[in-house]
């Protein structure tokens, strides 16, 4: 009796074990055909092959995706906070897919990257939406190449100050394979999901938000295409900026455009009360804040998309062809 029931434990495992691998090359393979039909193309830069995504037909907007992000996630960004009025071409930063990771990058480069970005597509201007770790490069652009940017937004932004304690090992050990990555967030999602996705401690979701954490979460496959961008974010650009109190690589005092700095006041990965201050320090900026939903601005994206749309509005954007 007892050699029947092991060998139906050991069956059940194995036919559980064989569910799972079929579920995980299900996902996989949607995850691939998602980026393959999301119309991405490559522009040939003397900073290398750049890979963008872009709809629409007004005013240009460069939107620059997030940590474990890429021209994908820009699009899904974007989708939810840019009027579809406008625009939109969101690049793969460096590392991130179709965007190899150049030699001594940093994030002055990426930055140029983006001017070398326009040119290639014959555009000399276009209104900026920094989302996240994209803060970063987007206020690198703003300051390198001031005339290119007539209006700036920060969507939950890195800035200097205070930030939250990043386990660099963990996410080193869950960002770099496809398979652990999938199994933590299909498995035990109500354990890390809030925390990944920057979800307040204690807030209660609805269906409509536990939907949208999931879609983020499930985004970011394949993880390996993204982990070379991903650690430049965790040890480069994001430390880099919240360190720099004094304003020595990121001079915002001398930022020009108009700019828009977007922050709910409960994100526990990008501090709102950092985000206040970088608003100070900006010459022509202000304050959109948003009174909830944490990093991922649940529940406030039409909020958000029509602060946007004002402010670019006021700064004499919508229905301006760039010269």
């Amino acid at each position: 009796m007892a050699d029947v029931l092991i060998v139906l434990v050991l069956l059940g495992i194995a036919v559980a074990g064989a569910a799972v691998a079929v579920r995980y090359r299900s996902v996989m393979r949607a995850a691939r055909e998602r980026i393959e039909r999301s119309g991405s193309r490559v522009a040939r830069t003397d900073y290398g092959s750049i890979a963008y995504a872009r709809v629409g037909s007004g005013y240009p907007v460069l939107a620059v995706h997030g940590n474990a992000g890429g021209f994908d996630q820009g699009l899904m960004l974007a989708g939810r906070t840019i009027d579809p009025r406008f625009q939109v071409i969101t690049p793969s930063r460096f590392g991130y897919p179709g965007s190899p990771m150049p030699s001594r990058a940093s994030v002055a480069m990426q930055a140029d990257a983006f001017a070398a970005l326009l040119d290639a597509l014959f555009i000399r201007e276009a209104a900026v939406v920094g989302y996240s770790a994209g803060s970063a490069s987007a206020l690198q652009f703003a300051v390198r190449h001031p005339e290119r940017v007539p209006a700036l937004v920060l969507v939950e932004p890195v800035a200097p100050g205070k930030g939250p304690v990043m386990q660099k090992p963990i996410f080193t050990v869950f960002f770099k394979n496809n398979f652990i990555y999938w199994a933590t967030v299909t498995f035990f999602q109500p354990i890390v999901g809030g925390a990944w996705a920057g979800v307040p401690r204690g807030k209660r979701l609805t269906p409509e938000d536990k939907g949208d954490v999931r879609a983020l979460l499930m985004s970011l496959l394949p993880v390996s295409a993204r982990i070379d961008g991903s650690l430049f974010d965790i040890y480069v650009s994001t430390p880099g900026l919240l360190n720099d109190q004094e304003g020595n690589d990121y001079p915002v005092g001398s930022i020009r455009a108009p700019t828009l700095v977007v922050s709910a006041v409960d994100d526990p990965l990008a501090l709102h009360e950092n985000a206040r201050a970088l608003a100070g320090k900006i010459p022509n900026a202000r304050l959109l804040a948003v009174p909830g939903g944490g990093h991922m601005l649940l529940g406030h994206d039409e909020d958000v998309r029509q602060g946007i749309t004002e402010f670019l509005h006021d700064n004499g954007i919508p229905g301006r062809t760039p010269p």
